[in-house]
């Protein structure tokens, strides 16, 4: 589960080494989104899907910016950045594509969620603030496609999160 990641004191409480893996698993997950953003974008096949294709795009370089922010700050805790993404699901379905992409926002934002709450027990508040401002934007990748796949967006809420 998210929550337990980062906390690598024995205590219960955050710690930067904890803090450094959990970040490394989000970039790994950012390496990912960009992988499959670019690839689905131009995979997507039929009229009714060339508007999400170009969405798909766009969030493509979002995630590159987020990627980008996620190393930054894991730099700044004095870790070592990751270089291996997490698995792409590989499909030429495209509903399969735009689940995939879903569940893998809805894991993102969950998982942003405790990192804001880890940052913010060590007192990273700066952190907090940058993966904050990645969140909105992951929250409106969710929002695109499921507006795409014609349902609402799923609750990723904390006590929602255990539930599937």
């Amino acid at each position: 589960m998210a929550e337990n990641r980062g906390k690598a004191d024995g205590k219960g409480g955050v710690t930067r080494e904890g803090l450094i893996a959990a970040l490394n698993e989000d970039l790994a997950r950012e390496f990912q989104a960009i992988i499959a953003y670019v690839v689905y974008s131009q995979t997507l096949k039929g009229a009714e899907y060339m508007n999400i294709a170009g969405e798909l795009e766009k969030h493509a370089g979002e995630e590159l910016q987020h990627a980008i922010k996620i190393a930054n700050q894991i730099d700044y805790l004095g870790g070592e950045p990751t270089v291996t993404p997490k698995a792409v699901k590989q499909t030429d379905e495209n509903k399969e594509m735009l689940k995939a992409d879903l569940n893998n926002e809805n894991e993102t934002v969950r998982n942003y969620r405790a990192r804001v709450r880890q940052c913010d027990e060590l007192g990273e508040f700066a952190m907090a603030e940058v993966i904050r401002e990645i969140l909105v934007q992951e929250q409106d990748h969710q929002i695109a496609l499921a507006t795409a796949l014609g349902i609402d967006v799923p609750n990723t809420s904390e006590d929602q999160a255990g539930k599937k």
